[in-house]
């Protein structure tokens, strides 16, 4: 198929070789053209601006930063309403707000475009697999006839109603990864405090009750000192901060959340391009 993508970032990347891979043809535009560089040699076509990747291809992907990135690279002059042809269908994947996705089904209704959200779960690893879970909120006839593109970088595919239900969900999924990532740490700290051999620390949660996604996945990056971002500091931030404002919306109160979002906004100062595994850094023990 012709697809367009827009955002080439870490997650952008795996999910464009995937498609590649699946023998699609992808039309990609960046902010910044040489984070572009990594798919182009895999046989993505360049575009100067969202528009002219939307004029090329009949379903059209961003993965951006932040909701006011989405917004951008969506309504711009040069953008992706801008250059979107009669009937195209237009996703964005970016973990945004539910009103955001909201709108944008809206504003592409009245244009003549069908449009999903479809955040999706599972970091660098899954995007580069194509084992994501992708949560995604819209009509079930675009759902469905999007849904083979999906299975090209996705494992657990779920259609959880309609726009911005998929947003919705995602907040629900990050609520809880940023609760295992920083029970995952202070099992950790725990463990190096009291002088446990944090390999054989990690074997134990890992195949017992503590066990979890981040424990299977973050443990060995932080025993390696690695911290590089699957899953940037900032970006779970402005996420806990979404579903913060949600909650408060819907008059719920989510306590672990809150403190999460204080825990990531002292460790966002000066790791926030860093991988979410560098909470442990907020520690002592593992802050040299």
């Amino acid at each position: 198929m012709a697809l367009g993508f827009i955002g080439t970032g870490v997650m952008g990347t795996g999910i464009i070789n995937n498609l590649l891979k699946a023998g699609h043809h992808v039309t990609v535009y960046n902010r910044t053209q040489s984070k572009a560089d990594e798919v182009i040699s895999h046989g993505a076509v360049w575009a100067d601006t969202p528009a002219q990747v939307a004029q090329q291809a009949d379903i059209v992907f961003s993965m951006v930063g932040y909701p006011q990135d989405v917004e951008d690279v969506w309504t711009r002059d040069d953008g992706i309403f801008a250059g979107a042809k009669p009937g195209s269908i237009l996703v964005d994947m970016t973990t945004s707000t539910p009103h955001l996705a909201e709108q944008l089904a809206q504003t592409g209704g009245d244009l003549g475009f069908k449009v999903l959200d479809a955040p999706v779960s599972g970091g660098d690893i899954g995007a580069k697999s194509g084992t994501l879970t992708i949560m995604v909120g819209g009509e079930a006839d675009v759902f469905e006839a999007v849904k083979p593109v999906f299975e090209s970088i996705g494992q657990q595919i779920v259609h959880v109603g309609s726009a911005g239900k998929g947003q919705h969900m995602k907040m629900s999924n990050n609520i809880g990864v940023a609760a295992t990532v920083i029970t995952m740490a202070e099992s950790l700290v725990y463990a190096k405090a009291a002088g446990l051999d944090l390999e054989m620390a990690y074997n134990v949660w890992r195949k017992g009750a503590a066990g979890s996604w981040s424990i299977d996945n973050y443990t060995p990056r932080v025993l390696k000192g690695d911290f590089a971002a699957g899953f940037y500091v900032k970006h779970l931030l402005k996420d806990l901060r979404i579903a913060l404002d949600a909650a408060k919306e819907m008059d719920i109160d989510l306590p672990n959340t809150a403190l999460a979002e204080k825990l990531f906004a002292k460790l966002s100062v000066d790791h926030g391009d860093e991988g979410v595994q560098a909470i442990v850094k907020l520690w002592a023990v593992f802050s040299s």
